[in-house]
């Protein structure tokens, strides 16, 4: 049976992905701060408060016991969140902290898990962003340099000596994904513009199947128009 680890399990986009990947008959492990109940393990992570080190640590540890031994054949990163701010803002900081605990330090983690228990030629999808990609992100600085950083993390995990052998890492760049989340915030936002959860999941399903080629190292940008999603 092929096997999966999603960090961020619990997140709507986790979710959709965890129940993907259940339904085509894939062992799933889930990584968040509570359990997933669809998935057929979770590692639950402790709160903010411990350092990267240990936390990494004891994750990929507990992703070791969970797998007996074997190997997984996709390690999915899509755990994360927005925050805005400008230099000025009284949050600066303390959103830039936040930013950087949930994209890099998840990416991170999910990097060392992918070289210590990851298939040769298996899979490993960070998240990143459009915006962080296209230029400076002046009204959201700490979330576009945490994306920005993750995107040079891809980069550098594709390249020779990374520490993962026979690399095959991707980079997602959702521009607006269509969660509950986003549609509280922006009820009166074009939803048509915005990327169904169900074709991020089945995009990093056929990747990690090996039913769609995925360039080692790319920045896949997922846009959608008039409710047409392209990746490039």
């Amino acid at each position: 049976m092929p096997s999966v680890v999603v960090y961020g399990g619990c997140g709507a986009l986790g979710k959709s992905i965890v129940k993907l990947f259940k339904k085509h008959a894939w062992k799933v492990v889930s990584i968040d701060f509570s359990i997933n109940p669809d998935a057929d393990d979770s590692v639950v992570v402790p709160d903010h408060s411990q350092t990267l080190n240990d936390q990494g640590t004891r994750i990929s540890a507990d992703i070791g016991d969970l797998l007996s031994g074997s190997k997984a054949d996709a390690v999915l990163c899509v755990a994360g969140g927005w925050q805005g701010g400008n230099a000025a803002s009284s949050s600066f900081l303390s959103n830039a902290e936040l930013s950087l605990k949930q994209s890099v330090n998840t990416s991170l983690i999910a990097a060392h898990i992918a070289a210590h228990h990851l298939k040769p030629s298996g899979l490993l999808a960070l998240t990143g962003a459009v915006p962080a990609q296209q230029g400076g992100t002046p009204g959201m600085i700490g979330y576009g340099m945490a994306k920005a950083a993750v995107h040079h993390l891809v980069a550098s995990l594709a390249m020779d000596g990374s520490g993962i052998p026979s690399p095959r890492i991707v980079g997602i760049l959702p521009q607006t994904l269509d969660t509950p989340g986003n549609r509280s915030a922006m009820p009166k936002a074009d939803f048509s513009s915005w990327t169904p959860l169900d074709t991020v999941a089945e995009l990093l399903y056929n990747w990690a199947s090996d039913c769609d080629a995925c360039e080692n190292g790319h920045l896949y940008t997922l846009i959608t128009k008039n409710s047409v999603t392209s990746v490039e």
